[in-house]
């Protein structure tokens, strides 16, 4: 019996477009953030079950991001866009408009406001994007988020016993402004801070290493993605530890999320208070070998006198 072929080619279209509906259904919602710290929140929460990209470079301030063309088609494609909100007053806005330019773009844009660098807060901001994500995507992650909050609350503990045991409590320190939080967190004696490099003028600077030298300050805790050298400046001129943290994951290797971020900058920091001890030390002994090298030279000169007279008291007897 022979097969008509208009009823194959009929099936073969079928089979295809049923194909393409298939593949195209069981693709993952693409989840776009402005930043590494939100995408590592997602990930912690959904990564299995949505996809995720982040815009600005971890190793850059989002303050400072310049578009790409490729952003506007990522936006595009975009089931939900996590922002933080301060990017809005400057490149945001624009892409979103950019991405908009036909009119069709229909997707669903939240910030997720606060700081995150503190255990406490970091929770409040993994509760926030459960909720956005369960919301929009119709994700169920309570079981994961309350494993997060578990974890986070373990990195707490750790990091309170990192800072007893390195005697971070009440230890002078100088620190840029976005780093402020955490110092704090961690204990530490704030007792000046500084905002972006860009703002600063001469007498800020002045009045900075004022209150570094009255005191007493051991670390200069800057931070990478506003730039350092200012920082390092500080530090030169105070006789102070310069030290740079990060504010947002992947910015180094080995730093995927942000309680991971958080126990590096706490190892940065014990490093850096284990530098100041050292160079404090060898400056005291440098100090030591200093003195001792003047006693020395002063016991030799009297040893000096004393046999130049002995000399001169033996020929007057002998005459």
């Amino acid at each position: 019996m022979k097969l008509r072929p208009l009823p194959i080619l009929f099936l073969l279209t079928l089979s295809l477009i049923t194909y393409n509906y298939v593949e195209v259904r069981s693709e993952k919602p693409l989840v776009v953030t402005t930043t590494s710290v939100l995408a590592s929140i997602v990930r912690d929460l959904a990564g299995d079950l949505v996809e995720v990209r982040y815009l600005v470079s971890p190793s850059m301030c989002p303050g400072h991001y310049d578009v790409k063309p490729g952003d506007v088609e990522t936006i595009r494609r975009a089931s939900l866009i996590l922002a933080h909100g301060m990017e809005w007053p400057g490149w945001l806005r624009d892409l979103i408009e950019t991405a908009n330019q036909t009119g069709d773009l229909y997707v669903p844009i939240r910030n997720i406001t606060g700081p995150w660098n503190s255990p406490p807060m970091l929770k409040q901001r993994y509760s926030a994007v459960a909720n956005v994500l369960e919301e929009v995507l119709g994700l169920s992650l309570d079981d994961r988020l309350s494993k997060c909050l578990t974890a986070i609350d373990a990195v707490d503990e750790e990091l309170k016993d990192y800072a007893k045991d390195y005697g971070f409590n009440n230890t002078p320190v100088v620190v840029m402004r976005w780093q402020v939080g955490f110092v704090s967190y961690l204990g530490f004696k704030v007792v000046a801070t500084y905002g972006p490099p860009e703002y600063l003028s001469t007498e800020d600077i002045i009045e900075i290493e004022n209150n570094a030298t009255k005191y007493g300050a051991k670390l200069i805790i800057d931070n990478l993605h506003s730039g350092v050298d200012v920082g390092a400046k500080i530090a030169e001129d105070v006789g102070a530890v310069h030290v740079v943290l990060i504010n947002f994951p992947e910015a180094v290797p080995g730093v995927n999320n942000v309680t991971e971020m958080m126990l590096y900058n706490a190892k940065v920091l014990a490093d850096g208070l284990n530098k100041y001890e050292t160079i404090k030390e060898m400056s005291s002994l440098k100090q030591e070998i200093e003195l001792w090298k003047y006693v020395s030279w002063g016991c030799l000169f009297v040893i000096m006198i004393e046999t130049a007279l002995i000399i001169v008291m033996v020929k007057r007897r002998g005459r």
